[in-house]
């Protein structure tokens, strides 16, 4: 009676724990692609413009994907090389999540994804919402220019209605949807009555994704193309008058793939060149740099969101001019910190005096800083007091052998599921290489299963278990089962502690959330298996019986 009892409990402990790491994932992925910035609703007030315009015009050749690497290789681009001669160029900087609507949304308000209130993953078409924070091409018409996009159709859906004249969309990512969206934007060039154009080239994230990565040919031919149509797209400036900046949103790992913390998809490369640029290679830079160093060519106002700085060694500027955009930016920059500070704390007290953009960053980083301290430290404690209790409890009712081999075998699982994972895979720790749910999530399951039973299945043999009775074996492979959950899920300890139970007023660690994640996911499956393998008692004790000549123990 009193084993039927300890059975009745154990599976239902393990079924808890696999509804539980259900929800647990699902809402977790759902917080993180609902994600809004804190100031969403209280956008800070755009300011003053940055003075008279520099340039005529601004054309930006966003590449998609484009690597460091593959621009800086003369073979495959030789265009963009040659033109670096006459170009401000250098490496630039993003930060995850490194998917190309966060990045989109970064070039134009010039704030990182965790303000600027664009989408931090890619949504599909249909629930992209319009950037709230102050932009580019909302800049420009309230200054009484003109605009134009061409390029892929979810920029259709991310700018604001009505803050772009002119526009052609489409939902190809290859070479022909390339060529059409350069050909519907050359019309555009010649015409000086269009002061911003943004021209959207997808092939070569296609190549990532869909044809092999970096490391196969068709990515670096679609380059080459790119590069093609850089070069048609320059030929139809006059640089005396106008200026083109060609940069990337984001890499991708060599496999093909990006959405992570890997260096290789948060480097991107950058070129400004024509009316208005002292060329030269400069150092590297932030992503958040672009948008105020735009809005400074073309004398529109600094984003009011901005969390960058006009790249003004790369303009030739004078030192009134430099005066006024100073007192832009800091007049902007005090905006911005009062309007974070009031959605974070409004008991929050900072500098008075915010001249630059250096001051009020680091400002903005202290008032996030201290209340994700706070909630770091009880989330800590939680954690802390719920572990040792558990492990307490385990020690207590099991015998010292028993929670040795138990240990033993949940360390075999983690290193079997690793070993698959990182060294026959090569898969990296993060969302890099996710192609899409199900495929994560049917990776995970056959991964986890896999792995357990082999796991369950020496532990069974060295420990001769099979020669208990049904019951006893049953009740091991549930002990064994919570065990090996218990020690799976130290990532989302982790995880809860530094990034809380769900995304909530600030985007998470992304590789501590990620490896949370997954590790929901194992202790999904881990549970799910353990309880079909604890029905499977039966057949495992009939066979044993027949095959091992020793005696079986009745309960």
């Amino acid at each position: 009676m009193k084993t039927n009892y300890r059975l009745f409990i154990g599976f239902l402990i393990c079924l808890s724990l696999a509804g539980i790491s259900y929800l647990w994932a699902s809402t977790l992925m759902e917080s993180l692609y609902n994600y809004r910035s804190p100031i969403s609703k209280t956008p800070p007030t755009p300011g003053e413009s940055t003075g008279d315009r520099i340039t005529s015009k601004i054309i930006i050749v966003l590449i998609d994907a484009l690597r460091v690497d593959t621009a800086n290789n003369s073979d495959v681009m030789p265009f963009i090389n040659k033109m670096k001669e006459e170009s401000a160029w250098g490496i630039m900087h993003s930060q995850t999540p490194s998917y190309s609507e966060p990045g989109w949304a970064t070039i134009l308000t010039g704030a990182w994804p965790e303000l600027s209130d664009g989408p931090v993953m890619n949504l599909d078409y249909e629930n992209i919402y319009p950037l709230t924070q102050d932009n580019i091409f909302s800049a420009a018409q309230r200054h009484g220019l003109k605009s134009a996009i061409s390029g892929y159709y979810w920029f259709e859906k991310l700018l604001p209605t009505g803050s772009v004249d002119m526009g052609f969309y489409t939902e190809g990512e290859d070479n022909q949807a390339d060529i059409e969206v350069v050909a519907a934007a050359l019309p555009w060039l010649t015409d000086d009555n269009i002061n911003l154009i943004l021209i959207h080239i997808d092939q070569v994230d296609f190549a990532g994704h869909h044809q092999g990565g970096p490391e196969n040919i068709y990515w670096d031919e679609s380059a080459n193309r790119a590069d093609t149509m850089v070069k048609t797209i320059v030929g139809e400036l006059d640089l005396n008058k106008d200026t083109i900046v060609v940069l990337s949103d984001h890499g991708q790992i060599d496999p093909g793939g990006h959405g992570g913390q890997e260096s290789i998809v948060l480097t991107e490369p950058y070129m400004f060149a024509g009316k208005g640029i002292r060329p030269g290679n400069y150092p590297d830079i932030e992503m958040v740099d672009i948008a105020p160093t735009i809005s400074v060519l073309l004398g529109l106002n600094i984003p009011s969101a901005c969390q960058g700085q006009p790249l003004l060694d790369l303009i030739n500027i004078d030192s009134e001019r430099k005066s006024l955009v100073n007192d832009a930016i800091s007049n902007q920059q005090k905006q911005l910190l009062s309007a974070y500070s009031k959605a974070i704390n409004p008991k929050n007290t900072f500098p008075s005096e915010i001249t630059d953009v250096v001051s009020a960053q680091e400002s903005i980083r202290n008032i996030r800083n201290s209340r994700l301290r706070a909630e770091t430290l009880r989330r800590t404690l939680i954690i802390a007091i719920l572990f040792g209790l558990s492990f307490i409890l385990f020690l207590q009712t099991q015998k010292k052998t028993i929670v040795f081999g138990f240990l033993v075998t949940a360390i075999g699982y983690i290193l079997i599921f690793n070993f698959r994972y990182y060294f026959l895979d090569q898969l990296p720790y993060s969302l890099s290489w996710v192609t899409g749910q199900n495929e994560l999530i049917m990776y995970i399951a056959v991964t986890s299963i896999s792995s357990f039973f082999i796991g369950w299945l020496l532990y069974i043999l060295f420990s001769k278990s099979y020669l208990k009775s049904i019951k006893e074996i049953s009740l091991i492979t549930l002990k064994l089962t919570i065990s090996t959950i218990f020690l799976v899920a130290t990532p989302i300890y982790i995880s809860f502690a530094i990034n809380g139970l769900l995304v909530n007023w600030t985007l998470p660690d992304m590789p501590s959330m990620y490896l949370a994640f997954i590790a929901l996911l194992q202790c999904m499956f881990i549970s799910i298996i353990g309880c079909a393998l604890t029905l499977f008692s039966t057949p495992i004790n009939i066979v044993a019986r027949k095959y091992s000549g020793e005696y079986l123990y009745e309960n």
